[in-house]
């Protein structure tokens, strides 16, 4: 028991210490990088906030590598102070040594899905509108509740408010529709209701639509106009409806499930983020594979020659899951594979492989 507190400690320990390194260097990085885009736009504490944002997101990305270097300075360190070969001559198997850092990545794993995504999916939302007011001078034009689509444009007239019950799957028509005309000083001065508007070229094509006019003192139902056919100009295309719902990432996982309910009643594909919220849950599998892969390459007696080549192996091979994981991931999304094998089955795989590799290397 008191050795796989030590192993706890020392694992947990490196862990700290690796992530420590990579969150200020991804810091300095991104920082410069901010600067490098935006220096002349934003004044240098706006562009500090924002990689301060946009930090999260860039270490939850790379927590995979953090995994596998940690490990693999756990396995070394024991080796070079022959703790290995003194747990061997105890009787204790390579695999036992394996149960608390094992545990320790499933840990990590779990929290890093229940208390870190959260807060990466709140900066990163968060960057992303700063960014869009800073840069854009405006903010996010669309979003989705469970009263439906809300969508606002610019024209030359003014802004227009949308909001439409349902859609189509990719969003070139509305149903069930209201707009509220704005004029250039946000008020309101027309409301449409239409059965269907359907986008077509910088315009909307609205079918079976009602026009109230909105002034003081007037009486609007007084004024109301039924119309056949209207055509509306619009500034928005169909890519930015479909593309500006939000990353899968800037959604908390406890809160994707609402989502994914809210875009299907909505009439979108929620493909996108099912994968997305399967493979988030998928991850600490994933992590236990990346410590079994360090644990294959670098836990054996060091040799002078072999030490480097041995982390750099089992990074290398580290880097080729994770690609592997999101080019099946891909696959998912645009709907070649079924979600759950495309969100689990890397993970899985991967536990095979490098559970395969450490057996062959260790027991023979």
């Amino acid at each position: 028991m008191l050795l796989h507190i030590y192993f706890f400690i020392k694992f947990l320990k490196n862990f700290s210490i690796t992530l420590s390194i990579f969150i200020i260097f991804m810091l300095l990085i991104d920082l410069i990088e901010q600067l490098r885009k935006f220096a002349v736009l934003i004044d240098f504490i706006d562009v500090f906030f924002l990689a301060l944002l946009n930090l999260p997101s860039s270490v939850y990305q790379i927590l995979p590598l953090i995994i596998i270097i940690s490990s693999a300075w756990l396995f070394l360190s024991l080796a070079r102070n022959s703790e290995l070969i003194v747990f061997r001559a105890a009787g204790k198997s390579s695999v036992s040594m394996l149960i608390t850092p094992a545990f320790l990545s499933l840990l990590i794993g779990v929290l890093s899905i229940s208390l870190f995504n959260p807060i990466v999916a709140s900066t990163s939302k968060q960057y992303t509108d700063l960014k869009a007011k800073l840069i854009d001078g405006q903010q996010t034009t669309i979003s989705i509740g469970n009263e439906g689509l809300w969508l606002r444009q610019a024209d030359e007239t003014g802004h227009t408010v949308i909001r439409a019950k349902r859609a189509n799957s990719d969003a070139t028509k509305l149903y069930d529709v209201t707009l509220i005309k704005l004029s250039e000083e946000k008020l309101p001065v027309q409301r449409i209701e239409a059965a269907m508007i359907t986008l077509k070229e910088a315009k909307w094509i609205a079918k079976y639509s009602s026009i109230w006019p909105i002034k003081y003192g007037e009486n609007s139902q007084s004024a109301n106009k039924e119309y056949d056919l209207i055509e509306l100009p619009t500034s928005l295309k169909k890519e930015q409806i479909t593309d500006q719902f939000g990353d899968p990432s800037t959604i908390s996982v406890w809160s994707l499930p609402e989502f994914i309910g809210q875009l299907e009643r909505a009439g979108f594909s929620a493909k996108r983020y099912s994968v997305w919220l399967q493979s988030e849950l998928a991850k600490p599998i994933f992590f236990l594979a990346m410590m079994l892969i360090s644990a294959a390459f670098c836990m054996r007696q060091t040799r002078a020659k072999g030490t480097s080549f041995n982390v750099l192996a089992a990074v290398l091979v580290g880097f080729l899951l994770f690609y592997l994981k999101n080019f099946v991931l891909i696959l998912g999304i645009n709907g070649q594979l079924p979600v759950l094998i495309a969100a689990w089955g890397p993970s899985f795989a991967a536990i095979f492989i490098s559970l395969g590799l450490f057996l062959n290397r260790e027991e023979g």
